[in-house]
C-alpha cells in the first residue's frame, strides 16, 4: 500500500563529489569575499541615484528598491575584476542570470584542480539593511525542487550566497542643488549553502513545491557534510513539514529523476 511507504525505502540515486569539493568550495568562498572586501576599502561601495526631487527622498520606503541595485553592483564589481589584466583573484568568467534563475550571477575561477583547471559557482546574492531592523533576515534561497535536482544533476554544484549589509541616505547634489539618494555597502559575509547548519535552514511549503530558507541570514553556522547528506536534510525537511508527505515526495522524486525506477 502507498501508505505504507517509508523514506528509506526508496533506491536513491547517489550523488558523490569529487574529492576536493571542500577545497574547491573554500577556496571560492574566499575569493569571493576578498573581491568584495577590496570593493568596500577602496571605496567603490557607493550606489548614486540622481533624482529632480529637492525636497529629500522617501528613506522609509527607499530600502524596497535598494535589492536590485545592490545585485547589480555586485554584478558590475565581480565583472570590473574579471576585466582587470592582473587580477589577483583569477576571475575568468562573469554571467549574469535570467530573472527567474536560482542565482543572479555565475563566476568561473582558474585553480589547478585533480581533474582540470577551473571551478565555477553559482551566487544568489542577498541585500539587507543595516539601519532597518530584520530587514531581510530570512530570506526565500529557492525552491525544494530546483536546489534538490542542481545536486543530483551535478554532485559537485557550488551555490554560494552572498549576503550584502547597505545603508541608504540622502544628500544634496552640489552642482543641481537636487537631492540624491546613496546606497552603501557595509558589510558581506559568504558561505556554501550546502554547509549551512541543518538548524539554520528552514522549508516553507508555500509556493510550488515550497521554498528553502535562512532562518537568519545575519548569523549562519556551517557544517560540513556530503551532497548525499546535504540532499538527505532537504528531504527531511520538506517531510517534516507538516504539509508535504511522503506520496508527494516520491511524485516528485520520480518527476525529477532522484530515485531509480524499475524498468
Amino acid at each position: 500500500m502507498l501508505t505504507d511507504m517509508v523514506y528509506n525505502d526508496f533506491d536513491f540515486k547517489i550523488p558523490v563529489e569529487s574529492e576536493d569539493y571542500a577545497e574547491c568550495s573554500f577556496d571560492v568562498t574566499q575569493r569571493i569575499e576578498s573581491i568584495i572586501e577590496d570593493a568596500i576599502q577602496s571605496n567603490r561601495n557607493k550606489i548614486f541615484i540622481n533624482t529632480n526631487l529637492h525636497l529629500g527622498l522617501p528613506m522609509e520606503n527607499i530600502n524596497k528598491i535598494a535589492g536590485p541595485f545592490v545585485e547589480a553592483w555586485a554584478y558590475e564589481i565581480f565583472y570590473n575584476e574579471k576585466q582587470r589584466f592582473d587580477g589577483k583573484y583569477s576571475l575568468i568568467n562573469v554571467e549574469t542570470r535570467p530573472r527567474l534563475h536560482m542565482a543572479d550571477v555565475i563566476l568561473q575561477f582558474k585553480k589547478k584542480r585533480i581533474v582540470g583547471n577551473t571551478v565555477t559557482a553559482e551566487v544568489d546574492v542577498k541585500a539587507t539593511a543595516e539601519d532597518i531592523e530584520g530587514s531581510g533576515k530570512s530570506p526565500n534561497i529557492t525552491s525544494f525542487s530546483r536546489i534538490r535536482t542542481a545536486y543530483i544533476e551535478d554532485p559537485d554544484y557550488i551555490f554560494i550566497i552572498l549576503s550584502l549589509k547597505h545603508r541608504v541616505y540622502s544628500k544634496r547634489n552640489e552642482v543641481s542643488s537636487l537631492m540624491d539618494g546613496v546606497m552603501e555597502v557595509v558589510g558581506h559575509n559568504a558561505y556554501d549553502l550546502k554547509y549551512v547548519s541543518k538548524s539554520d535552514i528552514s522549508y516553507n511549503p508555500a509556493l510550488g513545491t515550497g521554498q528553502i530558507q535562512i532562518r537568519d541570514i545575519h548569523y549562519i553556522n556551517q557544517e560540513r557534510r556530503t551532497t548525499w547528506e546535504f540532499c538527505q536534510i532537504l528531504d527531511a525537511k520538506f517531510l517534516n513539514s507538516g504539509r508535504r508527505d511522503i506520496i508527494q515526495w516520491e511524485t516528485m522524486a520520480k518527476r525529477y529523476g532522484w530515485i531509480k525506477e524499475d524498468v
